[in-house]
């Protein structure tokens, strides 16, 4: 009766298994990070400043391949950023099939980056200094779902 009640996995093999976890999605995250920004520096100049921020996007990349947890906040925010400058050359590129491509791809990689934005919310709340409790993280989380929507709707708007 007591191996029935007993849990077939060791909480410490689970631990494990969550790190590991997390690891490899910070991994995913950094490597699309990373393939955004590159994507990104080529397209031409805009009123967003588009390639220096997908500049600070490869350095944010670079900070989460280096283990660093503010990076994650970063990619977020700077994917955020991005968003308005990468957006209208991907859905109203001109002629410009490169563009088109390019605009296509980069939206594509920073998906990963959107998916964590939970976790970056929790991130930027530490990196702030205040308290971290799951109200704080909630109102930045929806913080950064407003602010995701408007950078999509502003550059077709403008």
């Amino acid at each position: 009766m007591a191996d029935v009640l007993a849990p077939t996995v060791a909480p410490r093999t689970r631990h494990l298994a969550a790190l590991t976890r997390r690891r490899r999605e910070t991994l995913i995250i950094a490597i699309s990070a990373l393939a955004a920004a590159m994507l990104s520096l080529p397209l031409a100049q805009s009123r967003w400043h588009g390639p220096e921020v997908a500049a600070t996007l490869a350095v944010a990349a670079t900070a989460m391949f280096a283990g660093q947890r503010w990076g994650l906040a970063l990619v977020v925010l700077t994917e955020l950023l991005l968003v308005p400058s990468v957006l209208p050359r991907a859905t109203f590129a001109s002629g410009d099939i490169f563009a088109h491509v390019t605009g296509l791809l980069a939206m594509l990689a920073m998906v990963p980056g959107f998916l964590a934005m939970r976790r970056a919310s929790a991130s930027m709340v530490e990196i702030l200094g205040w308290q971290r409790t799951q109200r704080t993280c909630r109102r930045f989380h929806a913080g950064l779902i407003a602010a995701s929507v408007v950078a999509a709707i502003v550059p077709l708007v403008a």
